[in-house]
């Protein structure tokens, strides 16, 4: 039997600005990241799901006393007994990406609380959601384990390249030039991009830094430029390895394109195009995602509540150079890592609470 969610629940939003975290606070504040920051004082105490608004658009299970962002959905139970709320945390992970594709807005997409009153969940009883429940906590756990496992191997990947080409104060003496010097660097589009939107059916999938990760692609949160809009904006159409760093936010978070996203667009990150012959574009992605590149470029950026960084800073960076044949061998290295990082990722189960699918381990 299938139920509404706004049929078995109560939904509230937070009331709070992101400015009234605190350092030193003992109460969680969920706003629209992963992780809770800190505040001193509390507005809840309840068992809730709560669901990121906008930006991330995440999810989160909590039980007990913690106070909320604007843009925070708090979810209780109100089914008199007949929801176990471990359950819908499960369901709702399962259906943010449907969330994700319902949400609505420009650069910033957000979700509206139709979106979650409408969702049809699958409710048999108590006793079936605990024991599906049990089942996906121990799943979790083997993930965790897993994602361990792959955090390990980034920390090889970051040892492999100190032992190759030394500390961020080119301990080895290489040769230093500016990335300008051996990639021409520009800007995706950042005048009104959302006037080029449209839906992922008809569009070309353009990226944000939402889509950009320390060395690698995230494959969620698009939009899509129209055909007219992506050849107006030919500029910023990109070419495999080409380098893509993020300007606000997190900025030189970097990522190489792969040739599935060769032809895409840009949006609001900054594009290097690599001179193949000087420099490995995955070597320059590392670099700029060491502290080698991440020290220089929290010393260039700019602006209190959002930092920046721009394309003249990056223009500027210095890079340690050594022969092309040394960075090709930290590349092939990591291209060995990354191989055991994909046999690491396969999924340990299938099927979904959202679909109905029953669940087991892979």
């Amino acid at each position: 039997m299938k139920v509404k969610i706004g049929d078995l629940t109560k939904i509230k939003t937070g009331k709070l600005d992101a400015n009234a975290s605190s350092e030193d606070g003992q109460y969680p504040f969920f706003t629209c990241s992963r992780e809770p920051l800190k505040i001193s004082n509390y507005s809840y105490d309840c068992e809730c799901v709560l669901v990121a608004g906008n930006g991330d658009l995440n999810v989160k299970y909590y039980n007990g006393k913690f106070d909320a962002y604007q843009r925070t959905y708090i979810i209780e139970d109100n089914s008199d007994g007949k929801l176990y709320m471990p359950y819908l945390y499960y369901f709702m992970e399962d259906y943010i990406e449907e969330l994700r594709k319902q949400a609505i807005g420009g650069v910033i997409k957000y979700i509206k609380l139709g979106n979650l009153t409408d969702a049809m969940i699958e409710l048999p009883s108590v006793d079936e959601q605990k024991e599906i429940v049990n089942i996906l906590d121990k799943a979790k756990i083997l993930l965790d384990l897993r994602n361990d496992e792959i955090s390990k191997l980034d920390d090889l990947i970051k040892a492999r390249f100190v032992e190759l080409f030394g500390d961020e104060n080119n301990s080895k003496k290489w040769k230093t030039v500016n990335v300008e010097d051996v990639a021409e660097v520009q800007v995706g589009v950042v005048i009104k991009p959302s006037q080029y939107y449209t839906d992922e059916a008809n569009g070309v999938r353009a990226f944000r830094s939402l889509n950009v990760g320390e060395g690698f692609i995230k494959n969620s949160n698009w939009v899509y430029f129209t055909q007219e809009g992506h050849q107006k904006n030919s500029k910023s159409i990109l070419k495999e390895n080409d380098l893509l760093i993020v300007r606000s936010g997190t900025p030189g978070t970097t990522c190489v394109v792969t040739k599935e996203y060769e032809g895409c667009n840009a949006i609001d990150i900054i594009i290097a195009h690599p001179n193949s012959e000087l420099v490995n574009p995955y070597y320059l992605c590392a670099f700029t995602n060491m502290p080698h590149g991440k020290k220089q470029i929290n010393e260039g950026t700019g602006g209190a509540a959002q930092q920046h960084f721009n394309v003249g800073k990056y223009n500027k960076l210095h890079l340690m150079l050594p022969p092309l044949e040394i960075q090709n061998e930290f590349v092939s290295f990591v291209h060995q890592v990354d191989k055991s990082k994909v046999i690491d990722k396969k999924p340990l189960y299938k099927g979904g609470i959202y679909n109905g699918n029953k669940f087991f381990i892979s």
